[in-house]
């Protein structure tokens, strides 16, 4: 059984929550009038890999992830909307649970920066 996730301060996490750039504000700056994010369909998208990938080395269950979100969201992430919470609870998830480290992350979170600003 994979141990719960620990609560501990993930760098590349609090660096995005230190932006304060949650969808309602910024939709709101650009006169966006969808309340859903751009990115929402490829975090359920992720989630639904997640799913298929269960029993897989290391790989949380729904429960795990949900049980994770549930504390995360109500602890370290209880200033964020949704699904902004469920976003930064999942990234915690599958750092915290060794599915990727922080290095990657941070990587990844930099390449999609970069195409935004190109």
């Amino acid at each position: 059984m994979v141990s719960p996730v620990e609560e501990s301060d993930i760098a590349p996490l609090r660096r995005i929550i230190a932006r304060d750039q949650v969808w309602p504000r910024m939709a709101a700056a650009y006169g966006v009038v969808n309340p859903v994010p751009p990115w929402k369909s490829s975090l359920d998208g992720l989630c639904d890999a997640l799913d298929r990938a269960r029993g897989a080395r290391g790989v949380p269950d729904l429960g795990q992830r949900r049980d994770d979100e549930d504390r995360l969201t109500a602890t370290l992430y209880a200033g964020l909307p949704y699904p902004e919470n469920q976003l930064v609870a999942l990234a915690h998830t599958l750092v915290s649970r060794g599915i990727i480290d922080e290095g990657e992350l941070q990587q990844r979170l930099e390449a999609v920066r970069a195409r935004l600003e190109a």
